[in-house]
């Protein structure tokens, strides 16, 4: 069974490391690599780049951490949206190791 992965997309780099040092200070958890989007309507938001932190652990972890790193978002910058998968499949797996900030 995969650890659970609890997922954080937020407004912008800063909120970003916020909310992952939040969720890491509130539960016992390790963090996979940020991932980045530019949205087509980019110019039309508070801050125009959305940033993923993923943060893994078990579930109970997760959900602290989840919950820590959005209160420290929401002060920064906000955030748009959230999720925890308390089993992750192995596909899935595969798809939390990709990042856009790995691509110019």
């Amino acid at each position: 069974m995969g650890k659970a992965v609890g997922m954080v997309e937020v407004y912008g780099l800063v909120a970003a490391f916020a909310a992952c040092d939040a969720g890491c200070k509130a539960a016992s958890v390790t963090v996979e690599v940020f991932d980045k989007n530019k949205p087509a309507n980019a110019d039309a938001l508070p801050v125009p780049l959305l940033v993923v932190v993923k943060f893994r652990g078990s579930v109970d972890a997760v959900n602290a951490a989840v919950e820590a790193a959005l209160d420290a978002a929401t002060r920064v910058s906000g955030v748009v949206s959230h999720h925890v998968i308390a089993n992750v499949e192995e596909d899935t797996e595969k798809m939390l190791k990709l990042s856009g900030f790995d691509k110019n």
